[in-house]
């Protein structure tokens, strides 16, 4: 077994193991046992780490971009070398099966890869003048400023990853607060970056309490962005706090995706592919499938084979058996707020088809989760699960479907599944969100924009825009002299 390590925060280069408010027990879900104590961050600590990414973001900002592609490229090298120890730990400490574990490693290796390109490729434009007395007009992105990062425990080495490549990439110096149910999987991903060259004070890496941290970091005078990824509760929180400073602020934050399924659609593939989907990571995804809208001539069908689908799923410990395909939830939070979701269920609110209970033993596991007809003001079609729930519902004709879709201010993802070319065109058009995805699941690549509207948040991560969400825009005109 995957040894799990010592968890260090990281200031100004240094590795503390010690912190100035105590420690906390790291607990794998699939045994509730400590495995490890985290330490937790003091305000002292906090502003060490600030007066650090201070002065390491004047020498990191000049530092031309192909050296910081150089060192960013190697941080993912190192990423791809260790994926299957960094794999062991995330599976260790968040309960995911060491495939969906190992597939997020490199596939952040590749996020790193593309943000780092970017450092290279974002010459900034010349803009053509209007007038013979100018030379000169240029646009050029400048790195923002000190960056605070903050991730939860869900995607505990992606979503670090790309925060810290976009700022890196920019020239911004940083400070990561990741979940602190997972801090081996932060640790480990920070020590890629240092051991690849990035200077001391570039990357900070601290735990503790996440009110305490947030609001000591994002209103001192050294942030000037700040990055989140969570619930849109806390995103709401954190938004303001930036405001304050009028800090650039970026949230990806909940969802809530409707998935329709047409009468035209390749039915074998597409039941497979959703139920797939929705299980993995058991539903703790923000991008998760979860309100099945499906034409009424394929519906009893569909609802009958995605069932047999996850009544069949493997359900277990995936640090001690490879073959599980679905781990525990995050904590015994998450499988009591499943218990409450179902209780709300029954009746006219839906009808359990399979699963529903939480299961017995050790570990805070839920079973995979089937509602049939859920009604339009269950909880389950108007709040996000996070969990391994699925609703299904009928619909007649393709506009109540996207109806039904767009009926929530939740605007993360959508999907679609169809063998109409209009249809998909439409739905293309007609579903409000900030990303979808016709006839797969894929909404995130290195190369695209990963972000969502209304309570869903704003600004994207990845992509170009991963980059340029650290930078600010500077003009810069030049006229002919006078002397």
């Amino acid at each position: 077994m995957t040894a799990y390590p010592d968890i260090k925060m990281l200031i100004d280069g240094a590795w503390v193991a010690e912190g100035g408010e105590g420690a906390m027990p790291v607990v794998n879900p699939a045994t509730e046992q400590a495995i490890a104590a985290c330490p937790k961050a003091s305000k002292e600590q906090l502003d060490a780490a600030l007066t650090a990414a201070d002065k390491a973001f004047v020498g990191w900002a000049a530092t031309p971009g192909a050296e910081r592609h150089r060192v960013i490229r190697r941080a993912a090298d190192l990423l791809r070398e260790r994926a299957e120890t960094i794999a062991r730990v995330v599976t260790l400490e968040m309960g995911k099966p060491h495939a969906q574990a190992l597939g997020e490693t490199l596939n952040a290796a590749d996020l790193i890869d593309f943000l780092g390109e970017e450092a290279k490729r974002q010459g900034g434009r010349l803009v053509p003048v209007r007038g013979a007395h100018l030379l000169e007009q240029r646009v050029t992105q400048e790195p923002i400023g000190p960056a605070a990062l903050f991730t939860p425990w869900n995607f505990p080495i992606n979503l670090p990853a790309k925060k810290l490549a976009g700022a890196l990439a920019a020239g911004c110096s940083c400070i990561l607060k990741p979940a602190e149910t997972t801090p081996a999987s932060a640790q480990l991903l920070v020590e890629c970056f240092v051991d690849a060259g990035v200077p001391s004070g570039a990357i900070n890496l601290v735990y503790g309490d996440p009110a305490m941290i947030s609001e000591h970091l994002i209103t001192a005078p050294t942030i000037r962005k700040v990055s989140f990824t969570g619930s849109t509760a806390v995103g709401r929180q954190l938004g303001a706090l930036a405001a304050q400073g009028l800090k650039r602020f970026t949230a990806e934050l909940g969802g809530h995706a409707p998935v329709i399924v047409g009468e035209s659609a390749d039915f074998g593939r597409t039941v497979a592919a959703c139920a797939a989907t929705k299980f993995r990571n058991a539903g703790q995804v923000c991008v998760s499938p979860t309100r099945f809208l499906v034409a009424r001539g394929v519906y009893d069908r569909f609802v009958s084979e995605f069932s047999a689908h996850a009544s069949a799923l493997k359900v277990g410990d995936a640090s001690a058996d490879d073959g599980v395909a679905m781990g525990p939830l995050a904590h015994p939070g998450r499988v009591a707020a499943m218990v409450d979701l179902v209780g709300s269920l029954g009746g006219d609110k839906g009808e359990i088809v399979t699963g529903g209970s939480a299961m017995a033993g050790a570990g805070n596991f839920f079973e995979p989760t089937v509602i049939a007809a859920p009604s339009a003001d269950s909880r389950l079609m108007t709040e996000e699960p996070f969990g391994p729930i699925a609703g299904i519902v009928p619909y007649d004709d393709i506009e109540e479907a996207v109806r039904i879709a767009n009926s929530l201010r939740y605007g993360l993802a959508s999907y679609a599944f169809t063998g109409s070319l209009d249809e998909s065109h439409y739905l293309a058009k007609a579903l409000r969100a900030g990303m979808v995805a016709i006839n797969h699941f894929a909404v995130g690549s290195p190369e695209t924009p990963f972000g969502g509207i209304g309570d869903s948040g704003f600004g994207s991560e990845s992509g170009v825009e991963g980059y340029l969400g650290y930078t600010e825009t500077k003009l810069v005109t030049v006229a002919k002299s006078t002397a």
